[in-house]
C-alpha cells in the first residue's frame, strides 16, 4: 500500500510553495489554484519537477490566462491587486510581492 502524501508542512526540500491565502480576502479560488500551480512548476528544483514538463505546463497555464477578457479579466486584475496588497501588509519577501504585481503584464495577460 502506498504511503500517504506528505502534508503541506512536509513539502520536500526544493519544492516551491506559495503561502496559503485566507478565504476572507475574497480572491477567486480558481485564480489561487492556478497561481499555486504556477509557483510550484516555475520555482521548484529540477529534482522535484522535470524542467521540460514544467515548461510545457507553464506555457498552457499562461495561454489560458491570456484568454481572459471583459469582466473576468477585471476580476483577475482586482484579485491580483488584492493579493499584492495583502502580501505587502503581511511583509512577504519583496520578490513575492513583485510577482503578484507584475504577473499579468509579464505574461501579456489582458493586452
Amino acid at each position: 500500500m502506498p504511503e500517504p502524501s506528505p502534508s503541506p508542512s512536509e513539502a520536500p526540500e526544493g519544492a516551491a510553495v506559495f503561502p496559503l491565502i485566507p478565504a476572507e480576502l475574497g480572491v477567486h479560488p480558481l485564480l489561487l489554484a492556478a497561481l499555486h500551480a504556477y509557483v510550484f512548476l516555475n520555482g521548484s528544483d529540477p529534482a522535484i519537477v522535470h524542467p521540460a514538463a514544467a515548461e510545457e505546463a507553464l506555457h498552457y497555464l499562461v495561454t489560458y490566462f491570456q484568454r481572459l477578457h471583459g469582466p473576468e479579466l477585471r476580476r483577475v486584475r482586482e484579485d491580483m491587486a488584492t493579493l499584492a496588497a495583502f502580501a505587502k501588509a503581511e511583509k512577504w519577501p519583496a520578490q513575492q510581492v513583485r510577482f503578484l504585481r507584475e504577473f499579468l503584464a509579464e505574461h501579456g495577460i489582458g493586452q
